[in-house]
């Protein structure tokens, strides 16, 4: 595709990457406070994949990254059956993320205690466990959509005892 002119080429592309809807025994939801947003912005964990990365592998790497949660503190319950897309508002837009991202997200049952979860200080300041009808309260407008299919999809593991 053809630049427009005046227009950047980090808007041509969508980032690859994963996501994790991280869930407590009780069915909440781990949701990160971006340390970058000014707004009371809150998102689960995600991020992109390297060149020729399975993909539990980014998984495993950005919560361990982002959250200092270790594979051993949580166990993939399900994955999304489609790939999900956003596209970033403008301002947003860089050259690592290009115009949004395209993610694979799974569901995950988080095994390790609360005092392990340690938000990165550079991309997330702090976390909270949240009620799924809370989730789309605190994410940013242009994650809703997905955040609303990621709750439907896998709804029959909220309400029920996930061990």
């Amino acid at each position: 595709m053809k630049p427009i002119p005046g227009e950047s080429d980090r808007t041509e592309y969508f980032r690859a990457g994963v996501g994790a809807m991280l869930i407590d025994a009780s069915g909440n939801i781990l949701v990160l406070k971006r340390a970058d947003v000014t707004t009371d912005a809150w998102q689960m964990p995600q991020g992109g994949t390297r060149r020729g990365e399975e993909l539990q592998a980014a998984l495993r790497r950005e919560l361990r990254e982002e959250t200092s949660i270790l594979p051993e503190h949580f166990r993939v319950l399900d994955a999304c059956r489609d790939w999900l897309v956003y596209e970033l508002p403008e301002g947003y837009r860089n050259d690592k993320v290009g115009r949004g991202q395209a993610q694979k997200w799974f569901l995950c049952r988080f095994l390790g205690e609360p005092n392990s979860i340690k938000p990165d200080g550079i991309e997330f300041v702090s976390y909270e466990w949240v009620d799924r009808t809370k989730l789309l309260d605190r994410a940013a407008p242009f994650r809703r959509a997905i955040y609303e299919r990621l709750v439907a999809e896998f709804t029959s593991y909220f309400g029920r005892k996930v061990v």
